[in-house]
């Protein structure tokens, strides 16, 4: 039992379903009327949780030749979790996501459908595909925003947030093919970084970072935001940036790529305390 408990918490990615939740709670608040959290934002959350479990699930399925000489660790590749057990789970998250979704309402419970659907494209098909697949997860986390917002019918608040985390995403997972090059290229996935090299890969990665960085102070000049936000971005957030653009020029292994792509994740979190202290 603690094997099998042990395999769907590692495919599942805690991390990022902390994220996940948090970004829907965080949307949540900052679209309700007078920064209420009512019940139906937890219920949102939950439901976005068990949905992205469901797609990391799905995607490791899709990804077993590739996870083979990539990340040998995984629970489809080290044996600690079966194919077959891995569908089971993988119908189980995206159906408890849906039903949690129609508690809320029916646009949540069509978008959450949505989700499901592009998640499954993704992992299949659309991840092979050059940019669009980096783009597609990128658009489904921000997405993740709208759908806090949704929950409370209000989504004009969550844009900003929905776009920065779009923005962040999107250069890490081009960083993330940067460190999957070998598997990728030995089974005919043509990335950004395996088709156009790593120069391109980093200088693509340059202006998109750039970009966010500059958006991010967006919401403070024009008075969005508070203080609060704007101490956290600048002191905190764009400095991570600013490493990490830094540090990926200067040692693209592997091995740096991966811990880079973690301190990425860590600034989404210290992102949303800016959104959520500065609202």
């Amino acid at each position: 039992m603690s094997r099998r408990i042990l395999s769907i918490i590692k495919i599942s990615r805690p991390l990022n379903l902390v994220i996940v939740y948090l970004s829907v709670l965080v949307a949540g608040f900052i679209c309700s009327k007078d920064n209420a959290m009512p019940f139906q934002i937890f219920i949102a959350a939950a439901s976005a949780s068990f949905i992205a479990a469901a797609g990391y699930i799905i995607n490791d399925y899709f990804d077993i030749k590739i996870d083979e000489i990539n990340r040998r660790d995984r629970p489809l590749v080290s044996g600690l979790l079966s194919k077959k057990s891995a569908v089971i789970y993988y119908i189980f998250f995206s159906l408890a996501g849906l039903l949690f979704a129609a508690v809320i309402n029916y646009t949540a419970f069509i978008v959450a459908g949505l989700t499901v659907m592009l998640l499954l494209l993704y992992s299949y098909k659309i991840k092979a595909i050059t940019l669009l697949g980096n783009l597609s997860i990128a658009v489904l986390t921000g997405l993740t925003f709208i759908y806090g917002g949704i929950s409370v019918n209000n989504v004009s608040f969550a844009v900003i947030p929905a776009l920065f985390a779009l923005l962040i995403n999107f250069i890490r997972e081009v960083v993330k093919d940067m460190e999957d090059i070998d598997g990728d290229t030995k089974n005919g996935i043509e990335t950004f970084p395996s088709k156009f090299g790593f120069s391109y890969a980093k200088n693509f990665i340059v202006l998109v970072t750039v970009l966010l960085i500059l958006f991010t102070c967006y919401p403070y000049i024009f008075r969005l935001y508070n203080i609060e936000y704007f101490i956290i971005v600048m002191s905190i957030v764009n400095p991570i940036l600013v490493y990490f653009l830094i540090s990926i020029y200067k040692n693209d292994s592997a091995a740096n790529l991966n811990k880079l792509s973690f301190i990425l994740k860590l600034d989404m979190i210290f992102g949303l305390s800016a959104i959520f202290l500065g609202k």
